[in-house]
């Protein structure tokens, strides 16, 4: 039986319901500036083993909210978790020299070989991960699941790694757009299905993380991101454990297309440190929530900058219900771990001047 959860103050400000206080999680808030996470990373001896051992990819998500009052715990994971699945032969370098694949997807046939991964049998390992940490939070606050969006993700696949100028994949996008459609559409398909098995395992609430979008053209972003994402909205669980499952879509860059993507379905949309909250919450007319969106190099300020900008983003978003403090991006991996100790606790003890 699960264990009634004692904080939902994340699931109801998603929801657009009132709080006593804004409720803050941290994306990256598991990572690389805290000294916990390096020596499980060493003693796991490789990011990829990090992921793939379900007991040390609980340990790692219990770290920050062991250390801090957080109010949602975020799956420890990587968004390169699907191709890794289809057998791309992913590797991560050592340092920050980031992902490789062995085989990236770069035409039609390559497409064609693709399988949509069982998440029980491929994933067995995050949706094992999910129901120890669920387990192990012992409901003190709400595990939020996650995927890349199909466009993110395919970034990587066709280019076989990180990229600057995105070459690759946007050649094909002009070249052969059907190929870059079906690769996305197996995307899709395979990230609704790990999503909703993580849902089933026990997350409470799911995001898509969009963070190349932002490199698309208007026209490009709506075909080739947002309508994916879209599709996979549509097909997650809206409810489970007796409550409805909030879900956060999120495009770094994507500030000019908040309205749009407010309708695709979604509960709430991130918003990056480069639109103000009043003008994000203009854009979406309070039809969904909104989460952000502090620039994450503030964390590098002496405190009373940190925190006078903490409030200056708690501000910006005025009173009301629906904000989820984050910050736009994730930690910088250099953050000193006590500035964030100072970001979460003025944002914890920020009094709304009305409720309502």
């Amino acid at each position: 039986m699960t264990q009634a959860l004692k904080n939902d103050l994340l699931l109801r400000a998603l929801l657009r319901q009132p709080t006593p206080r804004r409720p803050i999680w941290l994306m990256r808030q598991a990572g690389r500036y805290l000294p916990e996470y390096l020596a499980t990373r060493a003693r796991a001896g490789s990011f990829l083993a990090l992921c793939t051992t379900p007991e040390l990819a609980c340990e790692v998500t219990l770290q920050p909210v062991d250390r801090y009052p957080l109010d949602g715990a975020i799956l420890f994971s990587d968004i390169l978790t699907i191709p890794h699945a289809m057998n791309l032969g992913l590797s991560f370098e050592t340092g920050a020299g980031g992902p490789t694949f062995e085989r990236p997807v770069r035409s039609a046939a390559d497409v064609a070989k693709l399988g949509v991964p069982d998440p029980h049998v491929e994933l067995k390992y995050v949706i094992d991960a999910v129901s120890l940490i669920r387990r192990e939070l012992q409901g003190r606050i709400p595990l939020i699941g996650f995927a890349g969006s199909p466009w993110t993700v395919a970034t990587y696949m066709v280019e076989g790694g990180g990229s600057k100028d995105f070459q690759l994949i946007k050649r094909m996008m002009y070249e052969s757009p059907e190929t870059l459609h079906r690769l996305l559409e197996v995307l899709a398909r395979a990230t609704s299905l790990y999503l909703n098995a993580q849902i089933a395992a026990g997350a409470q609430a799911v995001m898509l993380f969009d963070t190349w979008g932002g490199v698309l053209t208007p026209a490009q972003y709506r075909e080739f991101s947002l309508a994916y994402m879209a599709r996979i909205v549509a097909a997650l669980t809206r409810e489970a454990e007796g409550r409805r499952v909030p879900s956060i879509v999120f495009t770094k860059g994507g500030g000019a297309w908040l309205a749009e993507i407010a309708q695709i379905g979604c509960d709430a949309v991130g918003v990056d440190w480069t639109t103000d909250l009043g003008a994000a919450r203009a854009a979406v007319q309070d039809r969904v929530a909104l989460q952000g969106n502090l620039d994450p190099s503030a964390l590098f300020a002496p405190p009373e900058t940190l925190r006078a900008a903490a409030r200056a983003v708690l501000e910006s978003f005025g009173k009301g219900p629906g904000h989820v403090f984050n910050l736009g991006h994730g930690i910088t991996p250099g953050v000193d771990p006590d500035r964030v100790g100072v970001l979460v606790e003025t944002v914890r003890n920020y009094v709304l001047v009305s409720p309502g």
